[in-house]
């Protein structure tokens, strides 16, 4: 009993996950940070031009879009 309540308190505070725009980032964020600015800098208005093979790239895109349009 006692260890399984000394795992779950070390759980506890185990989520550190940094979100942009409400997607979770897997590092630091700067492949969301790449993806919002692009579409920004070429006036993205369709998600399905966020199309990337990095997914935080896209979210990122897909971020700016939805906020945007």
């Amino acid at each position: 009993m006692i260890c399984i309540t000394v795992f779950l308190a070390g759980c506890s505070g185990a989520d550190s996950t940094e979100y942009f725009h409400g997607y979770p980032c897997t590092e630091d964020c700067s492949g969301h940070e790449a993806g919002y600015e692009w579409a920004e800098e070429n006036d993205i208005d369709d998600t399905y031009d966020c199309d990337s093979n990095s997914s935080s790239f896209t979210e990122g895109c897909e971020a700016y879009v939805e906020e945007n349009y």
